[in-house]
């Protein structure tokens, strides 16, 4: 399954599609259809782009945990967990 990702344009944080805008929660995010299809990733993700709500989109695969989408990869589980090296900011920082 996929879903998106990419950087908030004014913020640099990681986003996820969550289907009606971004979030910087991974858990927010909705599964699309993949490649061309209509209302798809590349439709999506052109449109947001285009319209600089987001930075370099791109699709992720990912499972359904039942809480939400895990991303497949480790990199971008560790994109979805925030910064590594100071906790006291990104998501992690919120609580």
């Amino acid at each position: 399954m996929i879903i998106l990702t990419g950087n908030d344009l004014k913020t640099g944080d990681v986003v996820w599609w969550t289907g009606d805008g971004w979030s910087r929660h991974v858990g927010h995010a909705v599964f699309v259809g993949s490649g061309e299809e209509p209302g798809g990733a590349a439709e999506i993700m052109h449109r947001e782009e285009a319209a600089r709500a987001v930075n370099g989109p791109y699709e992720v695969e990912a499972t359904d945990e039942g809480a939400g989408p895990v991303p497949s990869h480790i990199k971008e589980r560790m994109r979805a967990a925030g910064p590594s090296v100071r906790l006291d900011l990104g998501v992690q920082a919120e609580g």
